[in-house]
């Protein structure tokens, strides 16, 4: 079962500046959380290249400190020397070993002397920088070497320096990012629903234009000027529609209005002829003439609705065709002979001539469009001229054309001929029992079989041309 859509719309969804700043916000989310990993990473890689700098620098000093001691008796004696190598560097330390038996010289602090493990000779190569991380959870960098005395003792030493200190920048860094986040995703969402508000000022000046139009207005369309591309656009498109709308709801107003027009003269002229038998008395002979003239009448409604069905049905796409190979030539002449005794009241002759392959078609459709062409060239031919039906068959269709001579149509009608109820001599035409139908009815069968029907007039000859595609010749044979 397949579900109506909702025309009238029950709970919104939301503002779509709202929307668009929650997603801006969200996105600005990630991208701040992005670029803070990117900066504790940089910073932490920055401290950590300083720290280096760092070691590397007081190693430098170090080894010409030990090499200015004449001999290993004099390391332990030097202690205010080094004191004076990290003076105002607290977070360095300093462990000085005898290479040969392994015994501790001198240290600067306790933290030295847990260094010596951290930088042993099995945990780290001698003067590279390595960082290490104590049970209490303290970042280390440090590393150990090996200098020469004055007399040529050799002395390992092991340098570390104290991370603290970036370690309070980086949680620093860290929480001032997260402290100033939310204010910064606060103004993100709040510049995103401005920015989304100031963009969305010309939709909803679009809406208003069009929350006012009506069947009333339909005349009116949207200003394109000053619309960014994308609105503009779709102002360009909904100017289309309404006019599309326009055009079809001026149609309907005519269409109602001609049919109203068609249908008023036989309906008042049985009421009239009814009323009229009926006021007196009436021989048998007299109510036969009334019913008769009624009958011509009714008859003349039918096949108005009848046509106006067909049309409706056209308009619709509901035509069903039933296909069969029809020879164009045949059924033309078939035509020719049932209206021919209206052909020789006027004194019209009728030429069929030429032949084409059979194309797949529906029989009946195509004898009704070839009998409107017909009698509508009998119609508006001249006494004493001939009706001729042309048959060609052309490399992609194959066409049929119905020509009579008689009053050229002015070319400003040309474009107007297949409108339904148009007709170039309303008088003439109920005469003869036309009702403006004929050849809108012509078209719509062309179109249902796909193809196409124009006309030509000019120099007293008028030409109508159907064309059948070629593909359906094909088919006929298949």
């Amino acid at each position: 079962m397949t579900r109506t859509p909702r025309l009238w719309p029950g709970r919104h969804r939301g503002s779509l500046a709202v929307r668009l700043a929650i997603a801006s916000a969200l996105f600005g989310l990630v991208v701040a959380a992005g670029a803070m990993l990117v900066g504790v990473w940089t910073l932490l890689n920055q401290l950590d290249e300083r720290a280096a700098v760092q070691v590397q620098g007081r190693r430098e000093l170090l080894v010409h400190v030990l090499a200015s001691l004449p001999s290993l008796a004099a390391v332990p004696e030097s202690q205010s020397r080094f004191d004076e190598l990290f003076f105002g560097h607290d977070d360095l330390h300093l462990a000085l070993v005898e290479r040969r038996s392994d015994r501790l010289l001198l240290t600067s602090s306790e933290v030295a002397t847990h260094s010596l493990t951290a930088l042993g000779h099995a945990a780290a190569e001698a003067d590279i920088v390595h960082s290490w991380i104590t049970p209490d959870n303290v970042r280390f960098s440090g590393l150990h070497g090996t200098a020469l005395v004055g007399d040529g003792g050799e002395v390992e030493f092991f340098l570390s320096v104290d991370r603290r200190h970036d370690a309070a920048l980086l949680a620093g860094f860290v929480k001032s990012t997260l402290l100033a986040l939310p204010l910064l995703l606060l103004l993100v969402a709040l510049g995103a629903g401005l920015v989304a508000r100031m963009g969305l000022a010309p939709l909803r000046r679009l809406n208003k234009v069009a929350a006012s139009i009506g069947t009333r207005s339909l005349n009116q369309r949207l200003t394109v000027d000053g619309l960014p591309a994308e609105l503009a656009d779709v102002a360009l498109e909904f100017n289309r529609m309404l006019q599309r709308i326009d055009d079809g709801y001026r149609q309907l107003q005519d269409f109602a209005g001609d049919l109203a027009h068609e249908m008023r003269t036989p309906v008042a002229t049985l009421v009239g002829r009814t009323q009229v038998a009926l006021s007196h008395g009436r021989s048998a002979d007299e109510l036969r003439e009334v019913l008769e003239g009624n009958g011509d009448e009714l008859e003349r409604l039918a096949r108005l609705i009848s046509d106006m069905l067909f049309l409706a049905q056209a308009d619709h796409e509901t035509v069903k065709i039933q296909p069969e190979p029809v020879d164009l030539a045949a059924e033309s002449q078939r035509v020719a002979e049932y209206i021919g005794v209206v052909a020789e009241e006027k004194n019209v002759a009728l030429q069929v001539q030429g032949s084409a392959p059979a194309i797949a078609a529906d029989r009946l459709l195509v004898q009704r469009a070839i009998t409107n062409l017909l009698s509508n060239a009998v119609r508006h031919a001249s006494a004493g001229s001939r009706v001729e039906v042309a048959l060609e068959a052309g490399a992609d269709a194959v066409t049929l054309s119905v020509a009579n001579r008689g009053e050229t149509i002015a070319p400003e009608h040309l474009d107007r001929i297949f409108e339904r109820f148009w007709r170039g001599d309303t008088g003439r035409a109920r005469r003869e029992g036309g009702t403006g139908l004929g050849l809108a009815i012509v078209r719509s069968i062309m179109k249902a079989h796909g193809g196409s029907i124009r006309v030509q007039s000019g120099a007293g000859r008028t030409t109508f041309t159907l064309k059948f595609p070629r593909a359906r010749a094909a088919a006929a044979r298949s």
